[in-house]
């Protein structure tokens, strides 16, 4: 199982931005969750997801928002309850501790993965770089590139185009800004990335476990 807690940041000094982050996660298209996102305290989010794809779809919608800091754990649950706040286990524990080092200062960009052994290897390592490298495009991106990017799936560039009233030509210019392409390329090698996590956190789970949320 995968859970991800994100903790807004500056929450002090700004507004509380949890009912819009929670309303985001829950319309973006093709997320499902095994427990939805819910405020467990104060500023922060958690949901449990079973699908390591459904995990970076979290994480685009978390890093387009731009304020939080993303924590990623993967490993077994030792209780699944009817929220995400009543259930505990050892994923629970490293997405403790990855959000705990995503909100330091240290890391270079606000998401950190981590999972249930008791210390790190290379599955999370490398993970967690390419995790952050699709974040820091991510978290740049305009709502120009935005705009086109939910207007893609399913659908052409000529399409969206004509959707927004702009030419192919400045429809290829907000993806090029955007580095679409270079994070399409690489979202299956960080799909299989965090299934080998999970595997080597958890061997009793095959890492990609897609369950609809109750």
């Amino acid at each position: 199982m995968f859970v991800i807690t994100a903790d807004q940041h500056a929450s002090q000094r700004t507004p509380d931005r949890v009912p819009a982050i929670l309303e985001a996660l829950a319309a973006a298209p093709g997320l499902r969750t095994v427990r939805a996102f819910e405020r467990t305290v104060g500023d922060e989010i958690q949901g449990v997801l079973g699908d390591a794809a459904d995990v970076i779809r979290a994480a685009a919608r978390l890093n387009r928002h731009g304020h939080w800091a993303v924590g990623i754990g993967a490993g077994p649950v030792e209780e699944l309850a009817r929220t995400s706040a009543a259930s505990r286990g050892p994923v629970f524990v490293a997405a403790r501790r990855a959000v705990e080092r995503a909100r330091s200062k240290a890391v270079p960009v606000p998401v950190a993965v981590d999972w249930s052994r008791p210390s790190r290897g290379a599955e999370v390592d490398h993970a967690e770089a390419l995790m952050r490298l699709v974040a820091s495009i991510e978290r740049r991106r305009s709502d120009a590139g935005w705009e086109v990017i939910d207007l893609l799936p399913g659908t052409t560039q000529a399409a969206v185009s004509d959707r927004l009233g702009i030419t192919p030509a400045a429809v290829s210019q907000r993806l090029r800004a955007a580095r679409w392409a270079e994070v399409q390329a690489v979202e299956p090698l960080l799909r299989e990335l965090l299934i080998a996590l999970h595997r080597a956190a958890d061997p009793r789970s095959s890492g990609d476990e897609p369950l609809e949320e109750d």
